[in-house]
């Protein structure tokens, strides 16, 4: 278990070029349309030409798209495996997006990085989105992929050992999916979590709450807006396969929590992890000094010694 450090909350404890980098996504972002002006498909297609905070996906000729049986259909698997060759090690990322955006298949660079530093094979996930599919669509198609993998998928590609974890809305349905492992299919396969800034009070936690609107990528209307459409008409944010900060949290896998403290879910990793941890589960917590939303997927020092300190962490234990 790690403790707090404290002094990443003190003013000017982030680098320069964080501060800097916050100040320009913020100017930047701003002088966008608002993004509730239009609709999920249109912002889709923004995602894909580069429009917004993020540039615009490269596909890797290296990943492999798998198709199983899902609740709704057929369900993509995206595999990437280390350039060595593969292992015996398995990761199940969950893509982030707001429940609304984002593919299995967006970031396949930093899945490729993975694969190869950890020495594992990550599977990304491509589950139903928001509104078109709302809840329980995306934990319905999560929980399948994880009994899959750990299952048919472990024997086709002779996996014995599994991790799981995403960013934003993919950290909260990788607990979520932990959760419905444990209670719905009485096991626990997976070694370890990663879970970076993810929300897990749809209710919204105090720092979610009173974030505001600065465009630093996720405003308090984004969280409340996105939840709306996740939700669709569920509205009891208290369940805990909704909102997994209010669940027994007893018996789950190890896991490390991420967050930077310009994140407007930076309580929710706060929170917990001091319930992970009040759990009696392992868990360590690293929190970076002026990391916004997500901010190890953008080029900076901080996200190259986040993701660096993840795939070591991936190496060495599982």
């Amino acid at each position: 278990m790690s403790e707090l450090d404290e002094t990443v909350f003190l003013p000017g404890a982030g680098l320069e070029e964080t501060r800097q980098f916050n100040h320009d996504l913020i100017r930047k972002l701003e002088s966008f349309p608002d993004p509730w002006s239009s609709t999920p498909v249109e912002n889709r297609q923004k995602r894909l030409q580069g429009i917004g905070p993020f540039p615009a996906p490269e596909f890797s000729e290296r990943a492999q798209n798998l198709t199983i049986e899902g609740p709704r259909g057929p369900l993509v698997l995206r595999l990437l495996t280390p350039t060595s060759g593969p292992s015996n090690r398995a990761f199940l990322h969950i893509h982030g997006g707001g429940w609304m955006y984002g593919s299995a298949a967006y970031q396949d660079a930093r899945l490729q990085e993975m694969a190869d530093r950890a020495d594992c094979n990550v599977f990304s996930v491509e589950y139903g989105l928001a509104p078109e599919s709302p809840y329980p669509a995306a934990p319905d198609d999560c929980e399948c992929a994880a009994r899959w993998l750990t299952g048919e998928g472990a024997r086709l590609h002779q996996l014995e050992q599994f991790a799981i974890g995403g960013e934003s809305a993919g950290a909260h349905l990788s607990v979520v999916t932990l959760l419905r492992m444990r209670d719905r299919h009485k096991t626990m396969p997976f070694n370890w979590a990663v879970l970076v800034a993810g929300c897990y009070d749809l209710g919204l936690t105090p720092s979610a709450a009173s974030f505001g609107e600065e465009r630093l990528l996720l405003t308090t209307r984004d969280i409340k807006n996105f939840s709306r459409n996740y939700l669709g008409n569920h509205a009891n944010t208290r369940l805990s396969d909704v909102s997994p900060l209010y669940a027994d949290l007893r018996n789950l896998t190890s896991a490390m929590f991420i967050v930077g403290t310009r994140d407007a879910l930076l309580d929710d990793t706060l929170f917990m992890h001091s319930r992970w941890i009040a759990s009696n589960n392992s868990a360590t917590i690293k929190i970076f000094a002026e990391g916004c939303h997500v901010f190890n997927t953008f080029p900076l020092k901080i996200s190259d010694e986040c993701n660096k300190m993840i795939d070591d962490y991936l190496f060495i234990t599982l």
